[in-house]
């Protein structure tokens, strides 16, 4: 029988990818699972063997102590593709014609994110800028649940941009952030581990739809 587990932050490129990889496979049998997790989620994830991949995503601020987690864990990181942090929006949102935004602009509103364990580094953080002030902040856990959140209280959170675009965030729009940090998307495996056959057509397709879908 078929098997194959990925785990990974909340983003939707990779359900979307899974989603292709299990439908191109096809067969009558098979036994896969896909993980939606924190980060430390996804480190525990790969090195217990639990998924064979973890999808996440690393920014020039966090990427020297992100690689050290991976590194004492037994993990590396394989950059797929780098793009520029964007403003996740409603699409009625007031500064949504603007060219780009600054952390500034964005302080009267509310700041909606995925919440980590309760102690976590903040260089775990999923969003880009985590580290910065910000006056009104909501946490969450469910990727469903920060789309309603930033539509029904006409917040924001910052993203790679593809958090919207492919299936879900319908009345949410995206802006450019101002800022010179960069995104690195990509996967850890288990250091030295050879992936198999359908690790391998998830990566080839994820690598395909973040080039497809980011912004830059």
């Amino acid at each position: 029988m078929a098997q194959f587990a990925v785990s990974g932050q909340h983003y939707l490129f990779n359900v979307q990818t899974f989603a292709s990889i299990v439908l191109a496979n096809g067969g009558d049998e098979y036994d896969y699972a896909f993980r939606d997790r924190t980060t430390q989620g996804v480190i525990d994830d790969v090195a217990a063997g639990e998924s064979e991949l973890g999808v996440l995503v690393e920014t020039t601020r966090t990427a020297e102590q992100l690689e050290a987690a991976f590194d004492a864990a037994g993990l590396e990181f394989v950059e797929l593709i780098q793009s520029t942090p964007r403003v996740a929006m409603p699409a009625t949102h007031p500064l949504i014609n603007a060219t780009s935004l600054t952390l500034d602009q964005l302080d009267d509103y509310p700041y909606i994110y995925f919440e980590q364990e309760e102690n976590a580094p903040e260089y775990f953080a999923e969003e880009a800028l985590a580290d910065e002030t910000r006056h009104k902040s909501i946490a969450c856990t469910d990727r469903a649940s920060l789309s309603e959140l930033i539509v029904a209280l006409n917040g924001y959170t910052i993203t790679s941009g593809i958090l919207v675009g492919i299936s879900d965030g319908k009345g949410l729009a995206t802006v450019a952030l101002d800022t010179d940090v960069k995104l690195h998307l990509g996967y850890v495996a288990k250091k030295g581990a050879e992936l198999s056959e359908t690790a391998q057509k998830f990566v080839t397709k994820l690598e395909a739809n973040l080039k497809r879908y980011a912004k830059f």
